[in-house]
């Protein structure tokens, strides 16, 4: 199995309304993302896909939804205040943790017919969620 891995960087603010600790504030990251993609086989090039392909697959996603945006609950009580100030917010169905965010881009790339390996996402430089399918 061929293994290639491209790293995006972003920002985004959130937080974890149930969380016992400071998590539950408004805070924000800058992160990074490591993106790998899989195939038992090269392309003609000899490569499992072009950086640059896997590069606009994320960073377009990234764009549109997560970067320099804020991440919430759906439920989170915070919302009307954001409407009423016109200010840019992204509620997701599931709680905005590192985890849930790699599996979003993890996703996002799969329909994009990228054989994806796993998405890595480093909320800090010590820790970082995975996600991935077998």
């Amino acid at each position: 199995m061929y293994i290639i891995t491209k790293e995006v960087y972003f920002c985004y603010g959130h937080r974890l309304m149930n969380h016992p600790g400071k998590c539950r504030n408004l805070h924000g990251h800058s992160v990074k993302a490591s993106i790998s993609i899989k195939s038992t086989e090269l392309n003609q090039q000899g490569m499992v896909c072009d950086f640059a392909d896997v590069r606009d697959a994320v960073e377009s996603f990234v764009d549109q939804h997560l970067d320099h945006n804020f991440l919430l609950h759906k439920d989170d009580p915070i919302i009307p205040a954001l409407i009423a100030n016109n200010e840019r917010f992204l509620a997701i169905d599931e709680h905005p943790t590192a985890e849930v965010l790699s599996k979003m881009i993890y996703q996002h790339l799969k329909r994009e017919g990228l054989n994806v390996d796993q998405v890595v996402l480093w909320e800090t430089a010590s820790a970082h969620a995975c996600y991935r399918e077998d």
